[in-house]
């Protein structure tokens, strides 16, 4: 079957255009190299981080770890005891209830919480496998590539940033996040470092809070307007 070469990808040069922009308006937003969790920390803090602020999640998770000392201890904590411990989280019966089922289904996989084994797989493959354990999705499973130790050139995509993608033109305008993910994932510049993802995302995550609200748009303003066709249009 013919083939046929159409190019580059020109959502690549728009997202080229973006980073610097929103740079501008932001200043760098670089997580150094010792602030990388574990990714073992990482899973916990989104499986529990749902409509939640990332710096709550981020120090409950720390809780949890401090309370019970290791992870397997906290999988085997009462239900009651977890949910308690979680009552900073928006939803906290159920950021419990999830958090005990992904830690005791790791527990079941690997003998105990460990995911050093990830390390070697290839990224999709690494993907595929976090999303085997209950709770974690696309957008956990990219966290625990991207924004832990692990390193790896994977989109963080929350619901600002898809909301963001999809009123700029980069996604269809109905997609879930596996589908975003799916769509946007081949037009990312190829020279970006996974700290680069790592930026992107908290930046697009800041014009989301910002101008580019579920219900709310404040185009005129937006650090983005140029590369964005709701931008454009407005």
């Amino acid at each position: 079957m013919e083939s046929f070469d159409l190019g580059p990808d020109p959502r690549t040069e728009t997202l080229r255009r973006l980073q610097p922009l929103l740079i501008q308006r932001f200043g760098r937003i670089e997580r150094a190299p010792r602030e990388r969790r574990a990714p073992e920390w990482v899973l916990v803090q989104g499986v529990i981080g749902a409509r939640t602020k990332s710096e709550i999640s981020n120090a409950a998770t720390d809780r949890l770890l401090e309370r019970y000392q290791t992870w397997e201890a906290v999988a085997r904590a009462p239900l009651e005891a977890l949910q308690a411990e979680l009552s900073t989280q928006t939803y906290s019966n159920i950021a419990a209830e999830r958090l005990k089922a992904s830690l005791t289904e790791l527990i079941a996989r690997r003998g105990r919480v460990d995911l050093s084994h990830l390390a070697p797989m290839a990224t999709e493959d690494a993907m595929d496998w976090l999303e085997q354990l209950p709770g974690v999705g696309r957008k956990i499973a990219a966290g625990v590539l991207n924004a832990s130790t692990l390193d790896r050139a994977v989109l963080v995509l929350d619901s600002h940033h898809r909301r963001i993608l999809q009123r700029m033109g980069l996604v269809p305008p109905r997609a879930d996040t596996a589908r975003a993910y799916a769509a946007i994932m081949p037009a990312m510049p190829p020279e970006w470092s996974a700290a680069d993802y790592d930026e992107h995302h908290l930046l697009m995550k800041k014009v989301g809070q910002t101008w580019c609200r579920p219900s709310s748009l404040d185009c005129a303003n937006c650090a983005a307007q140029a590369p964005c066709e709701t931008g454009r249009a407005a």
